[in-house]
Formats: C-alpha cells, structure tokens, sequence
C-alpha cells in the first residue's frame, strides 16, 4: 500500500521565522527512511510554505516519487514543466484558504484543466486529479485525461457516526468508479492515525497521501516514526481485504 507524505507543514515551520529551519528536505529523507514511498510538496503562487529552492533540492535528492501538487496556473505549469516532477497533482487553490478546502470542481473548470493536462503529458509527467468523492467527477477525471485521481477525504475525516459511514459510501464507490473505468484511485485529506484504516480497506485503492496527521505526530515521537506507524496501519488494513 503506497505512502506517500506532504511536507508542506515543516516549511510552513521554517516560515514562522523566516529562517532555515526545520529544513523539508530534512523531513522528506527522515520520512523515506520510515517507510514513505513517496513526497508530497505544495508549490503555491504565494510561496507560502514550500519554495522553489526546495523543489529544485527535493528533484535532485529525493529517491522516491515527488508529488508536486499545484494551481492549473501558467506560471507553476511552466516551473513543473522545466522541473519534471514524477507526478503532478492538480488542486484548486484559493490564497486565503488555510489548506485545500476540497476538490477540483472538475465540471465547470474542465476545459482550463484538460489544457493543463495535456500541456504536463506532452512533456512526460503523469497526471493526478484532486477530486471530491464523485463518481460524475471520475468519469469526467477519466475523460480530460488524467491518469489517477487523489479522493478527497476531508468530509469523511470531519464526521463521525451515520454521517461518517454514508461519506464512507462516497468514496468506496468513487473508488471502485476509477478502478472500473481505468483510473489509478488514491486518497487523501484529514486522514489520521484513527481513521485511516477504514479508508486502507477499500478494495481497488492504489494509495495515500498524507500530510498533517503525520507531521502532527512527529512533533512528539520523531518523523520516522510517525511515518513507520502510518505505514503500518494502512498495510494492516489493506491485508484485511
């Protein structure tokens, strides 16, 4: 079962102070030794956390997939562009927004993110789509060509009880959506050492993505740990299958 861990919030540290550290690059060599399959980073048009220095020092250490997740932005396509991270996750960004808020609304801004991702598959990179659980969103994602799909958690994450099981339906059948039509199906947002391992049980479900949950938790035990738990519990869950 893939890991893959954002670093996002250890630049957001550095940026507190506008100093040099805690270092992302750092986090992401101490998260691969706990089990991470792969980084996640966030390059955002205002640099807010993650800068270009760090995805110019993540490309050439990292020995894992770098996930860049940004805007459809023409300046941010033509830095992943010349940078060629091994994957592109296209997320909808808003400036004052705290963190991703939910997914792409793939419907009315289809024709903006079809251009997007024909312009990073012409150049080699493969393409995920940050959706809400949908199954109208994965046939479009599958339709303007994406080549997998990140499920975004964050109303399961949020609930709990009846409302947390009927969120629960929405991705399971987002996922068995993607996987019967094609597309690789991943998941991420809010989730957590609590409520992960329900989500790892899915059947068709590539992976994750997972970022302040475990920053969150190396605070107190270490990042190699926090990833090594992680890992452990979705790999537990997914051998329940």
């Amino acid at each position: 079962m893939y890991l893959g861990v954002n670093v996002d919030h250890v630049a957001t540290l550095r940026q507190a102070r506008l100093g040099i550290e805690p270092d992302p690059v750092m986090a992401a060599t101490l998260a691969i030794l706990g089990g991470a399959d792969g980084i996640t980073i966030h390059l955002r048009e205002d640099r807010r956390h993650i800068n270009d220095r760090d995805l110019d020092l993540l490309k050439a250490f990292v020995p894992v997939e770098l996930n860049l997740e940004m805007a459809a932005e023409k300046e941010i396509l033509s830095i992943a562009i010349k940078k060629q991270p091994d994957l592109v996750t296209l997320v909808p960004e808003k400036r004052k927004e705290l963190t991703t808020e939910g997914g792409l609304n793939v419907k009315d801004s289809r024709k903006m993110i079809q251009s997007a991702i024909k312009r990073l598959k012409d150049n080699g990179i493969v393409v995920s789509l940050f959706i809400n659980p949908s199954e109208d969103d994965i046939e479009i994602s599958k339709e303007v060509g994406a080549d997998m799909v990140e499920i975004h958690t964050g109303s399961y994450s949020n609930e709990k009880g009846i409302r947390q099981e009927r969120e629960l339906l929405k991705v399971q059948k987002s996922v068995k959506k993607a996987v019967d039509i094609g597309l690789l199906a991943n998941a991420g947002h809010g989730l957590n050492y609590h409520n992960v391992s329900k989500i790892a049980e899915i059947d068709g479900i590539r992976g994750f993505y997972i970022g302040h949950s475990i920053i969150s938790r190396a605070v107190l035990v270490g990042i190699e740990r926090a990833v090594s738990e992680m890992k452990d519990l979705i790999t537990s869950a997914a051998g329940r299958k």
